[in-house]
């Protein structure tokens, strides 16, 4: 009997497990890469090292070039670097924001470092009619409108385009806007917390420009935002787009089937 023949007795009984297929080691190899990169960028490797290959081969239960082929995708990503005679390093970590609480960034990221803005623009203009659809706003009616670089220990993190309703957003202009979340500021202004958002996420590939803002590779995949948060009143008042450099931010929460 070939070994072929043995797979396909084996899917007929239903005995057939992950391990006994035939599969292309590309296949495999990205099952290996999923696991350890999101051990590299969770900063599991404390010492900065990735186990030896012969330990992932036996962890994962395949062949070395199969687990080298893993670290060679991690490398194209530019998350480890194989050093001969030394092994393959972890030289990149992603900061992780929540989904679960509707925070600023530099609340978000406070415990990673230092979040700082530079105001490319700020002003009032005309909004489109989605725009004052969405903010609940007569067709017309001018916003106010920021557009920022923020920055995490100085690396460039996302650019951020924001549509305020016009009796906040023009107090707000006149706030510290470089070392303050909106958020913050929108809550003191308005006299009322914060309610809830409603959160698109969404792939994109980076525009020259910015690409070019946020220094990352023309036609890079960016994580791109749409929230649009209300008072605790129920009343829109901040509509954004954000785009994240997706090789330094991941999205995580938790969910409950009930």
């Amino acid at each position: 009997m070939t070994r072929r023949d043995a797979v396909i007795r084996a899917e007929a009984a239903g005995a057939l497990t992950l391990s006994d297929a035939r599969r292309l080691r590309a296949d495999r190899a990205r099952q290996v890469a999923d696991v350890l990169r999101r051990q590299v960028l969770y900063g599991e490797f404390r010492s900065g090292a990735l186990p030896a290959e012969a330990d992932l081969v036996r962890e994962f239960g395949t062949s070395r070039n199969t687990v080298r082929d893993a670290l060679d995708l991690l490398r194209a990503e530019g998350l480890v670097e194989r050093c001969p005679g030394v092994g393959t390093l972890a030289v990149a970590e992603k900061y992780p924001h929540g989904l679960e609480r509707l925070l600023g960034l530099a609340e978000t990221l406070r415990e990673h470092g230092e979040v700082t803005n530079e105001v490319r623009t700020t002003g009032l203009i005309a909004p489109s009619r989605e725009i004052s659809s969405r903010l609940r706003l007569p067709e017309g009616e001018p916003v106010v409108y920021v557009e920022r670089i923020r920055r995490l220990n100085g690396l460039p993190l996302s650019l951020d385009l924001t549509y305020l309703a016009r009796d906040l957003g023009e107090p707000l202009l006149g706030e510290d806007l470089a070392h303050n979340d909106i958020f913050v500021l929108l809550e003191r202004i308005a006299g009322q917390p914060l309610g809830r958002a409603e959160v698109t996420l969404e792939a994109v590939n980076a525009d020259p420009h910015s690409a070019a803002t946020l220094d990352a590779p023309r036609g890079t995949a960016l994580l791109m935002v749409e929230r649009l948060t209300h008072l605790a009143d129920g009343r829109p008042v901040d509509l954004e787009f954000i785009r994240f450099r997706g090789d330094r931010i991941t999205m995580s929460g938790s969910m409950n089937r009930s």
